[in-house]
């Protein structure tokens, strides 16, 4: 059995990010941290230079910093704030279970079920709080295959898709989320990725630059 990431395991990362949307396709590469349960730290690096966008995230604020701007913005890690600046739909928490493979944002999840799929696959039933249902697919050794989430009415709201596992990783090597609306998808390819052990969580921070007026998002 693949070991689970734990709350202390930190996930530090190059990743190609394939963007296609109803406007368009917006090929990126970023650098990446991330750690359990919403600890987020994104740079959308560019082919030379100074990074075009800084996002750091915990579970209580966001930060973003667009040095080409001149701009420094603060709110409440929610995918209404994220929307303005990434348009994938998601809040930090989501972000950071999709990218980890993680099974569960966060505690206070019901387990319903398991289930046995053809492909030799089983798979898990978990509801929120709030109604929305995840089922994970999990091969036998524990990797994370598959991810569909619904809305409280059972309306499917986007599918990830999980692969290039090593045999040693419980991480995968790339990770494709479809929304449902198929106009909509993102695709991370991992280009350098390592595991470490750490509780400083100051990396997660930015601070203002000087002659720089921070923006509130809320």
């Amino acid at each position: 059995m693949v070991p689970v990431l734990q709350e202390t395991d930190r996930i530090v990362a190059t990743a190609e990010i394939d963007l296609k949307t109803e406007q368009g396709h917006y090929p990126v590469r970023a650098a990446l941290i991330m750690q359990k349960p919403s600890y987020l730290r994104l740079e959308i690096l560019p082919v030379i230079g100074t990074p075009d966008l800084y996002l750091a995230a915990t579970p209580d604020h966001l930060q973003i910093f667009i040095p080409s701007r001149e701009e420094f913005y603060a709110g409440k890690p929610s995918a209404e704030n994220l929307a303005r600046f990434l348009p994938w739909g998601f809040n930090v928490e989501d972000i950071v279970m999709i990218l980890t493979c993680s099974l569960s944002p966060s505690g206070g999840k019901e387990f319903l079920r398991a289930s046995d799929h053809e492909d030799g696959l089983t798979g898990f039933d978990l509801k929120s709080p709030s109604g929305f249902t995840q089922t994970f697919w999990m091969d036998k050794s524990g990797k994370v295959k598959k991810l569909i989430r619904h809305d409280p009415e059972g309306r499917e709201m986007f599918q990830v898709s999980y692969e290039d596992y090593t045999s040693e990783s419980n991480l995968a090597g790339k990770i494709t989320v479809i929304r449902t609306d198929q106009l909509t998808s993102i695709s991370v390819k991992y280009t350098d990725l390592k595991i470490v052990r750490e509780t400083n969580f100051a990396v997660f921070e930015l601070s203002v630059p000087a002659g720089i007026q921070k923006i509130n998002l809320d």
